[in-house]
C-alpha cells in the first residue's frame, strides 16, 4: 500500500518515538528525498551527522532535532501523481531459445505496474537470470512481445535503458571511493554543484554507507557493495529495477534490511518503481512480494497465483523430535492424506476442510515437540519439496 507524504512523517515520527529509530530514520530520509529541496536536504543532513555520530544504540536524545526535521516537512507541499497501478511493463508469450537448443525459456506473459514487486524463484539452471535479462532488453526475444510504457515521452532505446536498471548478482568493479562514483554518476544524470553534494550525501545516508563512503570497491562487503548498487540506481530516478539475487551471500540481517528498502522504495508516493528480483530465500521472497514466479525447465508455475482452484488443500512442513508414527497417529484424526519425510522436515497435506488452525490446535492437544512448522499451501516452497 502506498502511503502518502504526510503518513510517512507521521510514522517516522512515532517510530522514532517509540524506539525503532532505524526505521525511523530511513522513514525521514525517504520522506525527505521526495521533496528534492537543497533546503531540506541541508537540514536533515545535519540530523544525519548527529545521528551517524551517536555512539549509543539509543537515539532517544536526538528527538527534537528529528522532531524539527518533521515538522519542516509538513510545510513543504510535493507534487504526487497517481501512477500506482499503471502498466509500465508488458510481456506476452516472450520466449528465448539458444542454438545449442538445451534450453528454452517460457513462453512467459507478464504484466508488471507502478509500485508492483514481483519475486522470481527455481532452481539453479532454470532460467531465472534469463528472464530478467530479457525484460531489461540486454538479451533479444526468440519470439512474443515486449513493451514498456514510460512516464516519459521518448520511448528511443537510450530511454528504456535509463528508466530500466539491470542489477546482476556480481557487479562491476569501480575505482575510487563511494562517495566520488556517486557524485560521477549524478553529474551524469544532469545534476551539479551544491545540489549534487547534498543529493548524494543524502543517499548515503538512506542506505547505510555513511560510515563507508570514503572506502573503496575492495573495502566494502558484498552486502554494502549492494547498498552501493541501490543508491547508485536511485539517483537515476528509474521506473523499473531488475535484480539478480541481491540476497546472495548477505548476512539474515543484511537481507532484511534490503528487502526493506526495496519494499519502501516500490512505494514512494512520488516515483513508485516497479520491481522483478530472483532469489533463493523463499520465505523472505514471499513476504514483500505482490506476485510470485516459479520457474521450472524455462517455464512458469503460476498456480499460486489463481484464486480458484480446482482442488484446495492444506500443505504443512512441519518439524518435531516426535517420531513418524506418532505423527501419522495423531494426524490421523484430521484426515491426514498423505506424511512425507524428505530427510530434513515432514510435508502433511489435509484435505481443504481442514484448516492451519486445527492443526495447531491438535498439536497442543497432543503435546507435540514441534520445534518448526509452516503453512506452504500457498507458498512457492511446495514446488520445492514435491
Amino acid at each position: 500500500m502506498i502511503q502518502t507524504q504526510e503518513e510517512l512523517i507521521e510514522n517516522a515520527l512515532l517510530y522514532f518515538k517509540r524506539g525503532d529509530f532505524s526505521l525511523g530514520y530511513r522513514t525521514l530520509l525517504d520522506a525527505s528525498l521526495n521533496t528534492d529541496s537543497v533546503e531540506v536536504f541541508t537540514k536533515v543532513l545535519d540530523f544525519v551527522e548527529k545521528y551517524e555520530t551517536e555512539s549509543s544504540d539509543d537515539k532517544s536524545s536526538l528527538l527534537l532535532l528529528f522532531t524539527e526535521c518533521c515538522n519542516q516537512l509538513k510545510n513543504i507541499k510535493i507534487e504526487t501523481k497517481n501512477l500506482v497501478g499503471t502498466t509500465i511493463l508488458k510481456a506476452e508469450n516472450i520466449t528465448k531459445d539458444y542454438n545449442s537448443g538445451r534450453f528454452v525459456l517460457g513462453p512467459v506473459n507478464i504484466e508488471l505496474k507502478k509500485g508492483d514487486i514481483f519475486g522470481l524463484v527455481g532452481e539453479n539452471g532454470n532460467g531465472k537470470t534469463t528472464l530478467l535479462t530479457v525484460l531489461a532488453s540486454l538479451n533479444k526475444v526468440s519470439a512474443g512481445s515486449l513493451e514498456y510504457s514510460f512516464s516519459s515521452e521518448n520511448k528511443d532505446a537510450y530511454d528504456v535503458l535509463s528508466k530500466l536498471v539491470y542489477i546482476p548478482q556480481r557487479t562491476a568493479v569501480w575505482y575510487g571511493k563511494v562517495l566520488d562514483n556517486l557524485k560521477f554518476a549524478l553529474v551524469h544524470y544532469g545534476v551539479k554543484g551544491k545540489k549534487n553534494d547534498l543529493l548524494v550525501l543524502m543517499m548515503v545516508a538512506r542506505f547505510g554507507l555513511w560510515k563507508y563512503k570514503d572506502l573503496k570497491w575492495s573495502e566494502l562487503s558484498s552486502g554494502y557493495k549492494m547498498r552501493f548498487e541501490l543508491a547508485r540506481t536511485m539517483l537515476r530516478k528509474p521506473e523499473i529495477i531488475l535484480l539478480d539475487e541481491p540476497l546472495a551471500n548477505l548476512d539474515i540481517l543484511a537481507q532484511q534490511i534490503i528487502l526493506e528498502d526495496l519494499k519502501m522504495m516500490s512505494k514512494s508516493p512520488v516515483n513508485p518503481i516497479a520491481m522483478v528480483f530472483s532469489s533463493q530465500q523463499l520465505y523472505e521472497v514471499e513476504k514483500i512480494s505482490d506476485e510470485v514466479i516459479y520457474l521450472r525447465n524455462g517455464k512458469p508455475s503460476n498456480e499460486l497465483n489463481i484464486a480458484e482452484k480446482t482442488e484446495k488443500q492444506l500443505i504443512i512442513e512441519l518439524d518435531a523430535t516426535n517420531s513418524r508414527e506418532e505423527l501419522e497417529t495423531v494426524f490421523k484424526e484430521l484426515n491426514l492424506e498423505k506424511l512425507e519425510f524428505n530427510g530434513g522436515v515432514y510435508i502433511l497435506y489435509f484435505k481443504d476442510e481442514i484448516t492451519f488452525n486445527n492443526v495447531l490446535n491438535t498439536i497442543a492437544i497432543h503435546q507435540l515437540n514441534v520445534t518448526y512448522i509452516r503453512d506452504i499451501s500457498k507458498s512457492t516452497r511446495r514446488f520445492f519439496v514435491s
